[in-house]
């Protein structure tokens, strides 16, 4: 039985969530308008920096000699901000005991796949020069985000980098083909996302071009090589397969993964920790995931 708490957010994305429909602008303000309504620890330092010629919001969630959580925000790639993210970004940052950074990476329709790669690949690397150690990297995201991170660990093996010392993805979208049977089973659960908007988005993010690219869909990436991995899912939303299927191919090329399926969640109900105890259980061992990792190798 569902939680009141998360009962209450349940009816409340449905009276009047973000819409994904079509306008990726009316996207962008719905979903700043739900993101204002989430808190952010004001004992925090929320600053702009320049890392790698991409806007990056810096918070000073660990100590500045610990190393570095790069986190890519969610939103569908049209969508969304490090300032409307700062709350759930510094969270994070804390439990994992690192300063956190969270790229303004480029969005579509104005700027299309792989763009969103590019900056987050510059941003990684930017770190790495500023003397950051690869080992003492997490690379986070949520949703679209989520995907992302998986994109930007794929990109950087390919090319030779540095790996971080972990990813974490939250209820990743990283199929944009929207293939996955969750789709349509988990359709009528999840009060945040349908299929049509998705493709819509992801329509937008592609600009024609293929969607099942490994970088713009890295359920179809080869995985091997790539660091530890913590991916953690709602069993009420359209995506639960796609972390599922990432999941199970990152396990088949021999990388450490860790899945959690979390009952009767939502899509990324780890934002709403401040309500929700699951949210925060899952923040906490995400920490302790993470913590786990950093120094390694």
């Amino acid at each position: 039985m569902a939680s009141e708490a998360l009962q209450e957010i349940i009816a409340g994305m449905r009276a009047g969530g973000p819409d994904f429909s079509g306008d990726p602008i009316k996207a962008r303000g719905d979903l700043e308008e739900l993101l204002a309504t989430m808190p952010a620890d004001p004992a925090l330092t929320y600053s702009q920096v320049d890392l790698g010629g991409v806007p990056t919001l810096a918070i000073d969630s660990g100590p500045a000699n610990a190393g570095a959580l790069l986190y890519l925000h969610g939103g569908a790639y049209v969508a969304g901000s490090p300032q409307g993210y700062r709350g759930l970004v510094a969270e994070i940052g804390k439990v994992a005991g690192l300063p956190a950074f969270a790229p303004d990476y480029r969005l579509a329709p104005e700027h299309v796949f792989p763009a969103a790669v590019e900056d987050a690949v510059a941003v990684y690397r930017a770190l790495l020069a500023k003397g950051v150690p690869a080992n003492r990297i997490v690379i986070a995201g949520d949703s679209a985000g989520g995907g992302l991170t998986l994109a930007v660990l794929v990109k950087l093996r390919q090319e030779g980098d540095q790996l971080p010392a972990a990813g974490y993805l939250l209820s990743p979208w990283a199929d944009l083909g929207c293939t996955v049977a969750s789709m349509e089973s988990k359709a009528a659960a999840d009060p945040s996302l349908d299929p049509p908007s998705l493709k819509a988005m992801a329509a937008l993010y592609l600009a024609g071009q293929d969607g099942a690219h490994p970088l713009a869909s890295p359920v179809n990436a080869d995985l091997t090589g790539l660091p530890p991995l913590l991916v953690q899912v709602g069993s009420s939303e359209i995506l639960l397969d796609d972390a599922l299927v990432v999941a199970a191919r990152a396990g088949a090329a021999e990388v450490h993964v860790q899945l959690e399926v979390w009952p009767e969640m939502i899509h990324v109900f780890q934002s709403f920790h401040f309500l929700l105890e699951e949210g925060r259980a899952a923040l906490d061992g995400a920490g302790a995931f993470l913590r786990a990792q950093l120094g390694k190798g």
